[in-house]
């Protein structure tokens, strides 16, 4: 029996490499304000909540609040991604054999939706059955809330979900929620530790690989094997569905 039934994905860095997208908009909303942002600076913002992304750039002097520098961003960005989105290695040709073995996918980003729909919208129909953005969830990666509800959704068990990442907060997030994490590291590193497994690239990744890497996870995962897919879920989620 196969150990996984379902692949949650991460966005930006693991699905797509926007990261420079997000640095060309935030350097120009900054520059508009008289503010320099460095290269070295973009790295605090990976995997993050969008709107403690704001914070962050807030922090820095920028003189706007957190909800309209996520507006803004959210309009550059998707300027950008409408020219062309740019998938990372392997990750179309990993995608079409999914889809061939009718595995379900889901998207869990804290790009909004939006953003998350013009990425879909650029895979060939059929590819995810859905989307967790961040304007659905209460509470962003790292929290586990967002592939907890990922889980939900597609009525499985946490245990049952691999779940593919490239930053610490979402990796954090995927562990915390018991799905089987893959952490690919891209722009930042990510530490070794329990309920992970770290790989250098998803190019040539296939099905049969996704399979041996998910059943190399031990310990608390397999319990989670029978858990209810709402169990870990906050109030406010399991009552909105």
């Amino acid at each position: 029996m196969q150990t996984f039934s379902a692949v949650l994905w991460d966005m930006d860095g693991t699905l797509v490499d926007t990261e420079h997208y997000w640095m060309e908009a935030i350097a120009a909303l900054m520059g508009e304000h008289g503010l320099t942002w460095s290269q070295e600076q973009q790295l605090l913002m990976v995997g993050n909540d969008l709107i403690d992304s704001a914070k962050i750039l807030v922090a820095h002097g920028l003189p706007l609040d957190p909800p309209v520098i996520v507006e803004d961003l959210l309009d550059r960005v998707g300027v950008l991604v409408a020219e062309h989105v740019p998938f990372r290695p392997g990750v179309q040709a990993l995608l079409a054999e999914l889809r061939a073995q009718q595995i379900p996918c889901m998207l869990v980003t804290m790009s909004y939706r939006r953003l998350a729909e013009a990425v879909v919208a650029a895979c060939p129909e059929g590819t995810f059955t859905g989307i967790i953005a961040g304007d659905d969830v209460s509470r962003g990666k790292p929290d586990p809330e967002p592939y907890l509800t990922a889980a939900a959704a597609l009525d499985l068990a946490p245990g049952k979900c691999l779940a593919l990442e490239d930053s610490v907060p979402g990796i954090t997030s995927a562990v915390a929620a018991g799905t089987l994490a893959i952490g690919i590291p891209h722009h930042v590193p990510l530490a070794d530790g329990p309920g992970r497994v770290l790989v250098p690239t998803l190019d040539g990744m296939t099905v049969e690989t996704l399979e041996s890497l998910a059943r190399s996870f031990t310990g608390p995962h397999a319990a989670l094997l029978t858990e209810s897919p709402s169990s870990h879920l906050p109030e406010a989620s399991r009552r909105s569905g």
